[in-house]
């Protein structure tokens, strides 16, 4: 008998069936395992269902099982490009030119010069030195911490702050730190405590669950008084927010003066994907250097950085969307706070209507439904517990016709439901 079938029969691996009774066993344990917690997900009434979408993203879609177009207030299209045609022709240009994908990572033979393009227009966008490109700003927060922070080093992140955020954190050496929500006493306490080489403060500029904003000037107040770094994740503010959408620090008048800024190419950008950091031109160099979901991914497709390009150009040469979608977002809160709803948030596309009990979101979810518009109930864990609500979103695609019905909308169902009176 050869040596290697030998050894097979000793270890009672010769055939393949004992391997299979053996796979067949452990996989019944997780099939049960997994079963047992999904079915706890259930009843707790937070399983997420996927409700399926049969047109393009839009203002006006259809769902599986219904012809009927409703109308869609829960999508991150803020600027209501996810279906331009502009967009989607130049799309399909590239495309054809460049091919469907690189089938590489940036440094061996991913890089096209539209992927340079891309980088130059972002860092022009936000006044900044250079960019980096990666396939999500969950992979830009995931790859940014851990490349630049050291044991020595000390980062103070919101308490609610993203998942990308607190999981790129996970992922560092340095001292970790969480100050309470926008809590500035709390952060400058820590800040001055701190013996750390290198400061980072870590936040979102806008909070996607509140709609609530960082405290930007001040943060960066405490960051010059204490020789700290600002992170700012934009995802919800990149492209709409402030006068011309050049994001928080825009809206809170302190351009040019966050050091580093991880954004996406997912949500008001053309809603595909792709996301980024922009700041120092050494940040970004060390970056494609040490950063592994850069080093380790696929680059963007042609197609997806198509999308960028078109929308990069739109957005430099106009800044009429992003007033639209401010026009659009005073329009809902004032008509819905007028007719007694609770909006939380402040003067973001985010509205966030206040219900408090979990059930009561998701029956006045369903019911939103059956008047033919579309939003979605949150319930803990995804907000605290007694915290529930309807996360409205507007975008700059809403017509004000279409505002209105949603706001009557509500009104019939808050009223059915004795929300309001």
């Amino acid at each position: 008998m050869p040596v290697f079938s030998k050894l097979l029969s000793l270890t009672g691996c010769s055939g393949r069936q004992p391997m299979r009774q053996y796979s067949a066993a452990a996989q019944s344990q997780l099939r049960e395992l997994l079963g047992k917690q999904l079915r706890e997900i259930r009843e707790a009434g937070t399983f997420k269902a996927e409700r399926i979408i049969t047109s393009s993203q839009s203002t006006q879609i259809t769902v599986q099982g219904s012809d009927q177009k409703i109308l869609n207030f829960c999508a991150n299209n803020y600027l209501g490009l996810a279906n331009n045609p502009e967009i989607v022709q130049h799309s399909q240009q590239l495309l054809g030119k460049y091919g469907a994908g690189l089938s590489s990572v940036r440094f061996i033979c991913g890089t096209q010069d539209i992927h340079k393009q891309l980088e130059q227009k972002i860092s022009q966008f936000h006044g900044r030195e250079d960019a980096i490109l990666y396939a999500s700003c969950f992979d830009a927060n995931a790859g940014i911490f851990e490349a630049i922070l050291t044991p020595e080093d000390a980062v103070f992140s919101d308490e609610l702050n993203h998942a990308s955020i607190i999981d790129g954190i996970r992922l560092c050496r340095a001292k970790k730190q969480r100050y309470k929500h926008r809590d500035l006493a709390d952060l400058e306490q820590q800040l001055r405590s701190s013996d750390a080489r290198l400061k980072l403060i870590a936040t979102d500029g806008v909070f996607s669950m509140d709609g609530n904003i960082a405290p930007l000037a001040r943060i960066v107040e405490l960051a010059k008084k204490y020789n700290a770094l600002v992170f700012v994740d934009e995802c919800h503010a990149t492209g709409f927010f402030g006068a011309t959408g050049r994001g928080t620090e825009e809206y809170d008048n302190v351009m040019g003066e966050v050091d580093i800024i991880n954004s996406t190419l997912g949500k008001a950008l053309g809603g595909a994907s792709g996301g980024y950091t922009t700041g120092p031109a050494e940040l970004i160099s060390f970056l494609r250097q040490k950063s592994r979901p850069y080093l380790f991914s696929n680059t963007l497709p042609p197609a997806v950085v198509a999308v960028g390009l078109k929308v990069m150009d739109m957005l430099l040469s106009s800044s009429e969307l992003s007033q639209r979608v401010q026009s659009n977002t005073q329009r809902f809160r004032q008509a819905m706070t007028k007719a007694g709803f609770t909006i939380a948030g402040e003067n973001h596309p985010i509205c966030p209507v206040m219900l408090g009990d979990a059930r009561l979101a998701s029956s006045f979810a369903d019911a939103m439904l059956t008047r033919g518009i579309y939003v979605i109930g949150f319930s803990y864990p995804v907000v605290p517990q007694g915290k529930a609500r309807i996360r409205v979103q507007i975008s700059a695609a809403h017509t004000e016709q279409e505002i209105d019905r949603a706001v009557e909308a509500f009104i019939e169902v808050g009223r059915s439901l004795k929300v309001i009176k």
